[in-house]
């Protein structure tokens, strides 16, 4: 059987294979990356990975986990030819092929938090926080709310109740329809579980994607 590592490694070297036929300086007005000789510097969640055709590094200069390697490349190679304006907040399973997937990002992105912080708000405004979260522009009926930016383009917003004396914590994590544009589904899912795991302040590699 192959496994799931092994169709991210296939999935990768595809894909490095594709970058080489870009120009790179085109995706710096696009995109908003800075182009560097023969690499693309890509804002990950806060911190700079560098993408050429020979692989993806992350900040301290090691190859980060298949599934964020594959994300950025996709994101480099899935590039619109004009920007697609800020557009409507949806939820995952409004996105065209995400039917699948749609299990999985209950059970793996958006559950989790909702367990994992139930009773704890507070802990989860200081993770929000400390991933560079911050107050979205529209009003909400949330007791949080909060919008992140994990790719120039591709921001995300947490939508959060915690529990009560009738209902369990609930999280939904939406994205701006105009995603769609910039990632495929299956690596929106992928961001959307990043998003999951950094607020739970697990480290990179303990990272394993598992789908149903």
């Amino acid at each position: 059987m192959i496994t799931k590592s092994k169709v991210f490694e296939e999935t990768l070297k595809n894909y490095l294979g594709q970058l080489g036929q870009i120009e790179f300086k085109y995706l710096e007005n696009i995109l908003g990356v800075a182009v560097e000789n023969d690499e693309v510097m890509v804002p990950f969640f806060g911190k700079p990975y560098r993408v050429s055709t020979k692989g993806v590094i992350d900040p301290s200069g090691k190859l980060p986990p298949l599934e964020i390697s594959v994300v950025l490349c996709k994101y480099l190679l899935l590039y619109p030819k004009t920007n697609p304006i800020a557009d409507q907040w949806v939820s995952y399973r409004d996105f065209k092929n995400s039917g699948p997937l749609t299990s999985f990002f209950l059970n793996a992105v958006e559950q989790p938090v909702a367990n994992h912080f139930s009773g704890r708000l507070g802990e989860l405004k200081a993770s929000c926080d400390m991933l560079g979260g911050y107050q979205p522009l529209i009003e909400l009926s949330y007791e949080l709310s909060v919008q992140f930016n994990p790719l120039p383009k591709v921001p995300l917003l947490l939508l959060y109740n915690d529990k009560d004396d009738e209902f369990p914590a609930h999280c939904s994590i939406l994205f701006e329809r105009r995603a769609e544009k910039y990632l495929d589904a299956e690596c929106l899912a992928i961001l959307g579980m990043l998003l999951s795991v950094y607020l739970r302040k697990r480290i990179e590699k303990e990272l394993n994607i598992k789908y149903d």
